[in-house]
């Protein structure tokens, strides 16, 4: 794709990004646009919120399950975003309202790293090793393409539907506890809205970490020591509405919270 098709699409996201509003799904508008593309996109978009000064924390793997693949066309593999300092909220805070679209709660693991991953050929044993703990996440996914009419390269484009992500206040020894088969709650409101487990999450959360150190590897990029790691969400995503209170509990992990005013 030309690069001023590429540089004038990254602008658009990042502008509706800003103004709040969404726009018409990129791979609805006749273009012939890959995966590759869609990463270029990003680049481009998310070089307008670097040069304003935002500074990049980590990195968050998304379409981890076999039904978030399905409905992005059926590309059987993951996708990932950058995650910027300012979306990061701490356990109990509140979110603007006014500052997300069309946002949706999801539950997962946070990976916090204590040394570099460079792929290939990075295990989720290796993965282990190199994680200074976990912590349980709240990830707020905020689509700027309407209504999500989305599949892989609108979602990649658009920064994997990065919104906000909340952490909770401690971090647990990854070895000391089963990913794999940890449970989540989410409570919405006092009341459950969904539950799942870590193996939803390509059948153990280290396993997407892996995935993302060997794809970034493969372009000469290492996951960085001291980088948070979203791992992807372990149940159906819950729509957000504005007075929501929302709590997630993974057993073995923690708790965290977030409400919307």
């Amino acid at each position: 794709m030309p690069p001023d098709i590429i540089a004038r699409l990254g602008r658009e996201l990042h502008d509706a990004l800003v103004a709040r509003h969404t726009v018409a799904p990129l791979t609805a508008r006749g273009l012939d646009l890959s995966i590759a593309d869609a990463y270029a996109i990003q680049e481009a978009m998310l070089s307008h919120r670097l040069a304003a000064g935002a500074r990049v924390v980590g990195k968050k793997v998304g379409a981890t399950s076999k039904a978030v693949q399905a409905i992005l066309g059926g590309v059987p593999q993951p996708d990932f975003g950058l995650l910027l300092d300012d979306m990061l909220y701490n356990d109990g805070e509140t979110v603007d309202s006014a500052r997300l679209i069309q946002p949706r709660a999801e539950g997962e693991i946070a990976f916090f790293l204590r040394r570099d991953l460079m792929g290939p050929g990075v295990t989720a044993a290796e993965v282990l090793q190199a994680t200074e703990g976990v912590m349980p996440c709240m990830e707020i996914v905020d689509s700027r393409i309407t209504d999500w009419t989305i599949k892989i390269q609108d979602t990649v484009a658009d920064n994997a539907s990065c919104g906000v992500f909340v952490l909770g206040d401690r971090l647990v020894d990854p070895r000391r506890v089963d990913l794999g088969t940890c449970g989540l709650v989410v409570h919405r409101n006092g009341d459950v809205a969904t539950t799942g487990s870590g193996a939803a999450v390509l059948g153990h959360p280290a396993n997407a970490v892996a995935w993302l150190a060997n794809t970034l590897g493969r372009l000469g990029i290492p996951l960085k020591a001291g980088e948070i790691v979203l791992s992807g969400a372990l149940a159906p995503l819950v729509p957000v509405a504005a007075g929501d209170h929302f709590r997630i509990i993974i057993g073995g992990i923690g708790a965290c919270s977030i409400r919307f005013s």
